[in-house]
């Protein structure tokens, strides 16, 4: 797993950078889950980049540590492992978001701009789990770039905060795809509704889908929640919006 050093919001943070064959095309911001950026989610980022597009994959937990130090060391597959990783992980999450993000944002926007092979003026993003919080901000603060941004198993997506990823949609102009979760606490059906009315009031054109039976976390096969159908679903939507969006 190779990574690059790039500026961020206080600081520095590592990196992944994925290219296609041709080594040049559009460029793509991959916001991680809580677990961190780990061989599954550079397999994820590079298979995204093989339909033709440069992704950068920030550590977004920069503040509490390096890429090695905050991803998992045990196999998230074995039973109670997953639920004993969150119990470290989650409140990095809630530091995360307890900051200022836009200095970040600001940052991986040019980051992923200023890398040698990206063309074109207009950049994607995806995000997943948390992640989907920092794709919708991202979106929301670069409407000039952002053609295309989408969120799979996102949770808190919609809250009772005023800064809350739903009520900053107005200021986007992408194109969005969001997948979410089944029975999922963090990003119950009413919020999904609310989502979707957001999007709609703010006049996007957008895909907002609740997948059948599939968990928090359906798109991560390294762990315990990983569901191959909801997967595969997400990675043909994915590449549906970056060819409309990007192209």
């Amino acid at each position: 797993m190779q990574l690059t050093t790039i500026p961020a919001g206080d600081g520095d943070t590592e990196a992944h950078i994925a290219r296609p064959q041709s080594g040049s095309g559009p460029g793509v911001v991959l916001f991680m889950d809580a677990i961190g950026v780990r061989p599954a989610l550079v397999e994820m980022a590079e298979r995204i980049a093989s339909w033709g597009y440069v992704v950068l994959t920030p550590n977004l937990f920069y503040r509490d540590g390096s890429v090695d130090d905050v991803r998992p060391h045990i196999d998230l597959r074995v039973d109670g492992a997953r639920d004993a990783f969150f119990g470290k992980a989650m409140p990095r999450v809630g530091s995360l978001f307890g900051q200022d993000l836009s200095g970040d944002l600001d940052a991986y926007r040019a980051a992923v701009q200023g890398i040698d092979g990206v063309t074109g003026s207009t950049i994607g993003c995806v995000g997943y789990c948390m992640g989907a919080r920092v794709a919708t901000l991202f979106a929301a603060r670069h409407p000039q770039v952002v053609g295309a941004a989408a969120g799979f198993h996102g949770g808190g997506l919609v809250t009772d905060d005023p800064a809350s990823p739903h009520r900053q949609i107005a200021s986007a102009t992408a194109e969005f795809v969001f997948g979410h979760a089944d029975n999922d606490s963090s990003m119950p059906p009413e919020a999904v509704t609310e989502l979707g009315r957001a999007l709609d009031d703010a006049g996007l054109t957008a895909t907002n889908e609740i997948y059948p039976n599939a968990p928090h976390g359906f798109t991560m096969v390294d762990t315990s929640m990983y569901q191959e159908q909801g997967a595969e679903r997400s990675f043909r939507e994915l590449e549906a919006l970056y060819a409309r969006a990007l192209r």
